[in-house]
């Protein structure tokens, strides 16, 4: 795509030197739209509460190849514009021209390209790159670049803190500005004295873990104000600081204080009314270690505490102790993570002009308070070629070019304060990182933790960075170095020399790694004479972001550096629902490992069928490795991840968004382990999550269970021998319900019988072909639970015990009451409740109408409306003997909401219709927009649905 040359080109007022630019994907004389077959679609999104429709677009126009999720998330976040006016956006075409046509002018003015012939093909190259998904900026270019709102093109942000209180309030200021233009910021309060230490005044001082309450409830309020996405922050404190236990515990206290809340009948989902009286909740904790810290753990020495005005240890602690105490309570809830200051610091380019003291929310960006990064990410599938080589060559070309578009977009972006911008255009921090790596080590039949795969990632990411900063050499001897590079010349090169030799070090182990590896040495060697001549034209280039909402625009298997999350995923079909299919990176990977047609159609049955590849047929055991998943039989081991991201951190100018998963019955010291290797294996910061550690999540309901029902009843009377239950019969003729339903796709129909003066006694099930396997089950499992009713067992234990419980088919159901069901018992027993029991039996379950639900919300009492309906006006004749032969017959229920357009599966092997909503991650939320569950993007959330994120990219 680009070269730099000598010569110059004629512009404005005298002669000057340019890029000359190489076309690649495209053709002189075409534009690069013209060669893509472009269609109109309808993008309609409805709300999961009621299915009203909350977004709709008609006839937008995208690439025939993009997937549905696709261009619904650009339609929908991407558009600019108010919808139904002839302003609004309605092509992809529109939305890139916005963008690209900023970068190539700022270009042509700055004096970055040759002559207008090379403007152009950089115009489109980066066009022809963009419509076909090889790679994405981060979501604020898209949001802001080319519209009347200011040029904001940064994701990352990093905040100064000093001890004073108008700097204090000046935080709240910065912080309320970043996340009300949808980025995220991070901040390191260790400069602000504990609260052991005295003020000026004579006065205790508060500390910073008081201050941290004020901003919290400040980004809760902004996040709660229509931002397009939840506030992200982290918060920082040194591991010497005296107030660092506080800090340590804060949000584990405050963990137990959600049970109690919880258990007490509280709304304490996540997005309930009753969580916002919880604290420390809008903002990732880290402890900032030193080396000095950890050899002190390693040795079971003290440590001491620092006073923040004198530099004097006020007070020691046992290292080992402390360090149990942080494990613990990431344990408990999940914070605080860990950077470790050393190492960081160690890589520093610019550390003439300041310390590194903090990251940005999801700790992929570290560098200089007050400062920025903008991100983009390579799809690194893309690059796979037929032949399951990887084409290096496009990849230098395709780094070379986000390169210098992202360096322009820093000459024309606009910044939150003057600090930021002064900052940010004196040091030209950039974050280019890729997606897609576990999709591409699967299809390459590499194990995610194995050498193999851990060579390939690294030589990657070894030939990513070495581009990148070749090509901000070139950069620097055509518009000139970052204006800090003069003072910062000698350990920016020695940074590049570090990078350099861990690129020799690095150990290939196949054919795939050793070719890119091979380049990745000519790029460094290039790099380091280049930069001895001009300089560099930026302090950073590299990191590896959760490309959360652009990893879908993209159309991305998986996000970031993480492995794949399951082998099963859910395609979004045109027309509404969505169709579970077996990853299509699994019969790729199959046809590399050598298996035959008809053996890779036996197997993705299988997958299909079972959701793993234990016992598949004709699969060798030596290959499961190949397909590990973060999640589900299978699991990657927490130190598989914490090895995969030791092979990629010294090709990295920043650090790493991922979180170490741990399974629920990992240990607290489980977690200390992680969090040495961290150290010793010289990552930058680390993160860790055990599944089921957070209680206060959207699942999470208050219930009351078979033992406090069993608390309430009298004691039995002392008696030889318990009375026997005796059954009940029904009549023969009893009143009835029969209720069709859908959960996600699978149909079938319910008639519930009740006694004509009291409750239900009879439940009869059908969902598949008399005979099957199917109908058999749920025919035993109707007659259990009838013989059930009839001997007094109460429908509320009923409900207790199968509500919330989880296996496939689940997700999107047909019912206005119920719109997402976790499994077809969780919607059978919810609808039975609803239809059975009295309202506060329901509301200690936890369960209640849309009508009920919305009444709540306009402040009103459910309880008002109720009505009591006489069973005996739904008459039905069922013969009890004859459960398991009588056909339903289907009474439709009143006001039922029009059933979803459902697609019948492809005939590939092993596809069946299901919702997206399962098979994700259990802790994950559900979306604060669209409902649906979101799935894990680094140390994020992203929901499939609509896009949103919890976090930045």
């Amino acid at each position: 795509m680009t070269e730099t040359v000598s010569g110059s080109a004629t512009r404005g007022k005298g002669a000057r030197k340019g890029l000359r630019m190489e076309r690649v994907h495209t053709t002189a004389g075409v534009h690069p739209y013209d060669e893509v077959r472009w269609e109109r679609r309808d993008v309609v999104m409805t709300n999961w509460r009621d299915g009203s429709v909350n977004f709709e677009q008609r006839g937008v126009e995208f690439p025939d190849f993009w997937s549905v999720n696709a261009a619904n998330i650009v339609t929908t976040k991407y558009f600019r514009g108010a919808v139904g006016t002839p302003q609004r956006e309605q092509s992809l075409k529109q939305l890139v021209d916005r963008v690209v046509g900023v970068y190539t002018r700022t270009g042509r003015e700055n004096g970055y390209f040759a002559t207008d012939e090379d403007a152009e093909i950089f115009d489109h190259e980066l066009k022809y790159a963009l419509i076909h998904q090889i790679f994405s900026f981060n979501s604020p270019v898209w949001f802001n670049v080319g519209t009347s709102s200011p040029q904001q093109v940064s994701a990352c942000f990093i905040l100064a803190v000093d001890d004073t209180m108008e700097s204090i309030l000046e935080w709240y200021k910065e912080e309320g500005l970043i996340f009300k233009g949808g980025s995220g910021s991070g901040v390191n309060l260790s400069r602000i004295r504990s609260s052991k230490e005295l003020l000026s005044s004579g006065g205790t001082a508060s500390g910073p873990v008081s201050f941290m309450r004020g901003a919290d409830a400040s980004a809760g309020t902004i996040k709660s104000g229509g931002a397009t996405r939840r506030a992200a922050k982290m918060v920082v404190l040194d591991v010497d600081h005296p107030d660092v236990e506080e800090f340590i515990e804060t949000k584990a206290r405050e963990e137990d204080k959600i049970r109690a809340l919880r258990d007490a009948g509280y709304d304490m989902d996540l997005g309930g009314k009753d969580i916002t009286s919880v604290q420390y909740q809008n903002a990732n904790n880290s402890v900032r270690v030193s080396d000095e810290y950890m050899r002190a753990v390693e040795a079971g020495g003290k440590f001491g505490l620092r006073s923040r005005t004198t530099g004097e240890v006020i007070s020691e602690v046992d290292a080992k102790d402390l360090f149990h105490k942080m494990a613990k309570a990431a344990w408990e809830c999940a914070d605080p993570g860990i950077q470790y200051d050393d190492t960081i610091n160690d890589w520093h380019t610019t550390p003439e002009t300041g310390r590194i003291t903090a990251s940005n929310p999801c700790s992929e960006y570290v560098h200089l308070d007050n400062s920025s990064c903008n991100l983009a990410s390579i799809n690194l599938l893309k690059f796979l070629q037929d032949d399951g080589s990887f084409d290096v060559r496009r990849f230098v070309k395709i780094t070379e070019l986000i390169i210098t578009a992202m360096d322009i977009s820093i000459t024309f972006a606009d910044f939150p304060t003057e600090k930021i911008a002064e900052t940010t255009r004196a040091y030209r921090q950039l974050g280019i990182g890729y997606a897609n790596l576990g999709a591409l080590l699967m299809a390459t039949g590499h194990a995610y933790d194995s050498p193999g795969g851990q060579a390939v990632a690294a030589a990657i990411t070894s030939l990513m960075t070495g581009v990148s900063y070749r090509r901000s050499a070139e950069l620097a001897g055509v518009v000139g170095p970052y204006d800090g590079y003069a003072r910062n010349a000698e350990p920016h090169k020695r940074v590049m020399r570090k990078h350099a030799a861990a690129n020799d070090d690095l150990r290939t182990v196949g054919i795939m790694d050793r070719t890119i590896h091979t380049e990745a040495t000519k790029q460094w060697a290039q790099c380091l004479k280049l930069g001895e001549k001009n300089g560099y034209r930026n302090a950073q280039a590299s990191l590896l972001a959760p490309t959360g909402t652009i990893g879908l625009m993209m159309d991305c298997d998986t996000t970031g550096i993480e492995p794949d999350l399951a082998l099963v995923k859910f395609k979004k079909l045109v027309g509404g629902g969505s169709m579970q299919i077996v990853n299509q990176t699994v019969p790729r990977a199959l046809r590399k490992l050598g298996y035959q047609e008809e053996q890779v159609e036996a197997i993705v049955a299988y997958i299909a069928e079972h959701g793993h590849v234990v016992d598949a047929p004709g699969l060798k055991q030596e290959h499961y490795e190949v397909f590990d998943c973060a999640m589900g039989e299978r699991a990657i081991a927490p130190m598989g991840h914490v090895r995969m991201m030791a092979a990629v951190q010294p090709f990295l100018s920043g650090a790493i968004s991922k979180t170490v998963n741990l399974p629920e019955s990992a240990t607290v010291e489980d977690i200390e382990q992680v969090y040495m290797e961290g150290w010793k294996l010289g990552l930058k910061a680390l993160a860790v999550y055990r599944d089921n550690c957070k209680v206060g999540q959207p699942l999470s309901i208050a219930k009351k269970d078979a033992k406090e029902t069993a608390a309430e009843a009298p004691a039995p009377a002392a008696v030889a021998e318990a009375p026997r239950p005796t059954r009940k019969r029904l009549p023969k003729q009893r009143p009835s319900i029969t209720t069709s339903f859908s959960v996600g796709g699978a149909e079938g129909y319910m008639t519930a019988s009740s006694y004509p003066d009291d409750g239900l006694g009879e439940v009869f099930l059908k969902m598949s072909k008399q005979g099957s396997t199917l109908a058999g089950v749920m025919d035993a499992f109707s007659v259990a639970i009838s013989i059930g009713l009839q001997h007094g067992v109460p429908l509320e234990t009923y409900v207790s015990k199968f509500v919330n419980m989880r296996f496939d088919p689940a997700g999107m159901t047909d019912d206005p009451d119920i719109r997402l069901a976790a499994s077809v018992m969780d919607y059978i027993f919810r609808r039975l409740a609803l239809d059975y029991l009295p309202y506060d039996e329901r509301v200690a379950l936890g369960i209640l109408s849309a009508a009920e639900r919305a009444a709540q919300q306009r402040g009103e009492d459910p309880a008002s409306l109720q009505e009591v309906v006489d069973p005996a006006t739904l008459q039905e004749v069922v013969d009890p003997e004859s459960l398991a032969q009588s056909a339903p017959v289907e009474q439709p229920r009143p006001a039922a909401a029009p059933k979803p357009v459902t697609i019948e599966p492809a005939s590939r092997p092993g596809t069946t219709l299901e919702s997206h909503q399962a098979r994700t991650a259990d802790d994950a939320p559900l979306c604060m927009t669209c409902g649906t569950k979101m799935r894990p993007a680094g140390s994020c959330y992203v929901c499939e649905g609509c896009g949103s994120t919890s976090g930045c990219s």
